[in-house]
């Protein structure tokens, strides 16, 4: 089975969720969002490799006051398999305060499991402006 366009618009979608603070507080949801198995390297050098932890710290974790959103952009999207799909695009938080504007290069990859899209590995990595 092919991936169509508009399932490239739904993982871009779901993709995006995984950068909204009341998704990532849903243990539910990001549980849904991520594979058993889900491996990131993150921009902070950190190697989360147990799923179930990772969802419990995201659900718990501090959220500022209420701030510009993570913008992306640049998406592409690339068949690794007929049920697989490599994601690379480019993220920015909004400097705020005495916090600079953060740039990261991102690559997920997405697998349909029992008919659904989730997340296997994600990697952030963070670049300049022009980078």
């Amino acid at each position: 089975m092919e991936v169509s366009q508009s399932e490239f618009e739904e993982i871009r979608r779901l993709e995006e969720e995984l950068h909204r603070p009341e998704i990532r507080q849903s243990a539910d949801k990001v549980a849904s969002l991520l594979a058993k198995g889900f491996v990131e390297f993150g921009s902070s050098g950190t190697i989360y490799d147990d799923r179930d932890e990772l969802v419990m710290h995201l659900a718990v974790e501090k959220t500022e006051p209420p701030s510009e959103p993570v913008m992306a952009r640049d998406y592409t999207f690339r068949s690794i398999s007929p049920d697989a799909v490599l994601v690379t695009y480019r993220s920015v938080r909004s400097a705020e305060g005495d916090r600079p504007a953060r740039h990261v290069l991102r690559s997920s990859i997405w697998q349909r499991i029992d008919g659904r899209w989730q997340m296997i590995f994600h990697q952030g990595t963070p670049t300049t402006p022009d980078g």
